[in-house]
């Protein structure tokens, strides 16, 4: 399968074909809205500002498989987005990311691009706080933790994952590569 034959639900439920994306580059990413990690929405706006016009759609699925740090129903999330970050991109429906319940979706991306490890003055800290859970966590390609972002090309193409603790300005160069 390919990254288009996607079905996935909007907040309200409604069927989304990632189909209509053709064309656009996608930065996919899981969220949370009470994470260390939750600033990050700032810096996701910020590349949407930068570079929507340009092709860029950024797809933001909650999830609260860690932590539980994304409490709330989807009309809740969307309203905290809006009302702290000014977020001008949509949310999706609620999802898992890992485990039988996974959003295929995804299951796919992770099939695509696997755990290549945490960066920067996070990374051991991410490192000693996800062993407590998963001691093998740096041989599989199960997400980690809230704000894992997967850019996709125009074509469609897994180019690249980044893990929670690298902040969404760092990748505004790999964007602007796929534009």
């Amino acid at each position: 399968m390919a990254i288009y034959d996607y079905t996935v639900k909007d907040r309200k439920g409604n069927d989304v074909s990632l189909s209509a994306c053709k064309g656009k580059v996608l930065l996919i990413v899981n969220t949370a809205t009470g994470c260390g990690f939750t600033p990050q929405y700032e810096g996701l706006e910020k590349l949407y500002q930068q570079y929507h016009d340009k092709g860029l759609e950024i797809l933001d699925f909650p999830c609260d498989q860690f932590g539980h740090q994304a409490p709330g129903d989807d009309e809740e999330i969307h309203q905290f987005c809006q009302a702290k970050y000014k977020t001008s991109f949509d949310n999706f429906k609620k999802i898992e990311v890992n485990g039988e319940n996974a959003l295929p979706l995804f299951t796919f991306l992770k099939s695509q691009k696997g755990f290549a490890g945490f960066t920067g003055p996070q990374a051991e800290f991410m490192n000693a706080h996800v062993a407590k859970f998963d001691q093998d966590f740096k041989n599989n390609a199960e997400i980690k933790w809230n704000f894992t972002k997967f850019l996709v090309d125009r074509e469609g193409n897994v180019v690249e994952r980044f893990e929670s603790t690298t902040a969404p300005e760092e990748i505004a160069g790999k964007i602007e590569a796929c534009l």
